[in-house]
């Protein structure tokens, strides 16, 4: 007996030590086994078998179905230049092509673009003397002629649009310029184009900060954008109609200040549960897909079953919502399931009792976390239910922020603060010109005639 009570407490103490290897080695494997389908992980961390989308097959093939109406490229009426094609020589039987009378033209058309080279207008402003006092006059020179020698504004317009809006790198831009205008920009040239474009655009920015105060929902994401190598942010504000982008050394509440909307907002604001959105005066609605993929990956990687149920609920409940057939009794119905499922989640992960001697909160499972979150926010998560107005996720958002890690990947970050701003502020303009369905090469080149292209505020 007294062996065995001797060994008893060593016993106890490997069996809680094995406790917690098996507990790190299950969260390890869960980890590895995390890709953009269930969890925030972006897809192109995924590995090449994973699959992309959740979307169903629907059975029919690939390509345009039947009843599409295609579009070819068609003949102009009035062509730019006309080339005529004679018929010469002599016919079969002896007779001379030149003396007979045209009976029928046929007509092809090539469509190309014609070279562009360097268009240089030169003014000359003329200068009189009174020949009674001899006062000197001088007429005035154009306002969008300043210097001895400047690029025009399409050019200026041009480098900025390859530059802010296709992501290519100064260097290259410069290259690109060369080679099809014949015009080598310098960095600093074009680094001068997008400061001027970004101030002419601040009355813009005004104007479009007012007008998303006046959306009832607006949508908000973040993600990294490196300034000289060190980490900053990026975060967009928008809705279907107009688009704002913010630069910021921080993410935090920092950043939503310096953008100086949602602050002021007193609508509804869409987001992914970052903790910083919960501070701001709005209401809130969740992002729905994300808690689908995490819903997935309890599901899936750790087996349980509350979570893959909950994740078909809602599901379910979204595609009959969206087809305007879901009744009262279904939805109250989904709601008491909503409520069951999460207490089931909230009973599979038991709250981790505090460690003696640790300071600060237990750190708790993902799938009570995710419960949790179930359970507090359930009026967020359920928002698009009872409000017409609000989508079911924040792909808006996403959609809106992820031009800004295409820019990361093709040309990196920014080499001043001051440039990842100005980048920002001309975002918002295209983006905004964009869904609008505005042209935004006549937009970056009016910046630069200083008569701006102004997009619609009152959508």
């Amino acid at each position: 007996m007294g062996i065995s009570d001797a060994a008893c407490p060593n016993c106890q103490k490997l069996e809680a030590q094995l406790a917690i290897v098996v507990a790190e080695l299950q969260e390890t494997k869960a980890r590895l086994g995390l890709d953009s389908t269930t969890s925030h992980q972006p897809p192109s961390q995924d590995k090449p078998w994973i699959p992309k989308s959740e979307r169903q097959k629907t059975g029919r093939s690939s390509g345009a179905q039947p009843g599409h109406r295609g579009t070819t490229l068609k003949m102009v009426e009035c062509p730019d230049e006309v080339v005529t094609l004679p018929v010469t020589g002599h016919c079969g039987c002896g007779q001379t092509w030149d003396t007979v009378a045209v009976s029928d033209e046929l007509a092809r058309q090539v469509l190309d673009l014609p070279e562009i080279r360097l268009q240089a207008v030169e003014y000359r402003a003329q200068v009189k003397v009174c020949p009674t006092c001899h006062h000197r006059e001088q007429a005035a020179f154009p306002a969008h002629v300043p210097g001895q020698v400047q690029y025009g504004p399409r050019i200026h317009g041009l480098a900025v649009y390859l530059n802010a809006v296709h992501f290519v790198p100064l260097k290259r831009t410069s290259n690109i310029l060369d080679a099809i205008c014949g015009a080598r920009l310098s960095d600093g040239t074009i680094a001068l184009s997008l400061q001027v474009a970004a101030q002419r655009l601040t009355a813009f920015e005004t104007e479009l900060k007012a007008a998303l105060l006046n959306q009832p929902v607006l949508h908000a994401d973040e993600t990294g954008s490196k300034v000289n190598g060190k980490l900053a942010w990026m975060h967009v504000v928008s809705c279907q109609q107009l688009t704002l982008y913010g630069h910021h050394e921080q993410r935090g509440y920092a950043a939503l200040k310096a953008m100086d909307v949602l602050p002021r907002f007193k609508g509804t604001v869409v987001h992914d549960a970052w903790i910083t959105y919960f501070q701001l005066p709005a209401q809130h609605a969740l992002c729905n897909a994300h808690l689908l993929r995490e819903w997935r990956h309890l599901a899936e990687g750790h087996g349980q079953t509350w979570a893959g149920e909950l994740r078909s609920a809602m599901q379910l409940v979204y595609h009959e919502h969206k087809a305007g057939i879901l009744a009262l009794e279904g939805t109250a119905v989904f709601l008491n399931r909503f409520d069951t499922l999460v207490q089931a989640g909230l009973d599979t992960n038991p709250a981790e009792e505090p460690v003696p001697g640790q300071r600060g909160r237990v750190k708790q499972s993902r799938g009570r976390n995710l419960a949790l979150r179930c359970q507090q926010h359930r009026d967020k998560v359920l928002r698009f239910l009872h409000d017409e107005r609000v989508p079911f996720d924040n792909n808006q958002a996403e959609r809106d922020i992820r031009m800004a890690c295409v820019k990361r990947k093709v040309s990196g970050g920014f080499r001043s603060a001051e440039g990842g701003m100005n980048f920002c502020r001309i975002r918002s303009y295209t983006s905004t010109l964009h869904k609008q369905g505005l042209n935004i090469w006549d937009g970056l080149v009016s910046i630069f005639r200083n008569d701006v292209l102004m997009p619609n505020f009152s959508c």
